[in-house]
């Protein structure tokens, strides 16, 4: 699912922000069948966040 990680905003997983996003990652589940990739996420967390920008506040 590399096709998320262009458009995914710093700070977010690119797994994450597709499945969020784009009807077609569960589009093979039943109703009411859970995704495996998502509830490993639930489980053991992320494994990739897109890096935001260093803060030039100060």
């Amino acid at each position: 699912m590399t096709l998320a990680a262009e458009d995914t905003p710093p700070g977010q997983c690119p797994q994450c922000w597709q499945h969020a996003h784009d009807r077609r990652a569960h589009r093979h589940l039943g109703p009411r069948e859970d995704c495996p990739q998502c509830v490993d996420h639930m489980v053991n967390g992320h494994p990739y966040i897109v890096p935001k920008k260093p803060s030039r506040w100060w």
